[in-house]
């Protein structure tokens, strides 16, 4: 069974910067889409960013430029890298793994998810 498990989250300041790792278990992702989504209190869950195996990369607007999506493929992992953050950055983020031509802005696509990791960004 698949696991992911993301890590790197907390508590920075405005304009600061946070990275956050989602190492996947249990199988490889070679070939698949590793995306990062959101969810802040009270609101949808959003697509932020995606890695597909292509070598592509994909980002929210809200995003793009302070946000980099990369991934060690010898080490099955999936990192964002997380610039000049905003208070409006804060939420509970969310790493996920679709099969590759599946639609990756689409959270629905995608068949594994993490646990979440907390972002928080104070004014």
């Amino acid at each position: 069974q698949a696991q992911l498990v993301e890590s790197g989250g907390g508590l920075v300041q405005a304009g600061g910067s946070l990275r956050l790792s989602c190492t996947a278990s249990g199988r490889t992702f070679r070939s698949y889409t590793m995306g990062w989504f959101r969810q802040a209190p009270g609101k949808e869950r959003e697509f932020v960013a995606a890695d597909e195996s292509s070598s592509s990369t994909h980002y929210a607007d809200s995003v793009k430029g302070r946000f980099t999506v990369s991934r060690d493929i010898a080490k099955n992992t999936v990192y964002l890298q997380m610039n000049s953050l905003k208070p409006e950055d804060t939420a509970v983020y969310f790493c996920a793994v679709a099969r590759p031509g599946r639609s990756w802005r689409r959270g629905e696509n995608y068949d594994y998810w993490g646990q979440g990791t907390q972002v928080t960004v104070s004014p």
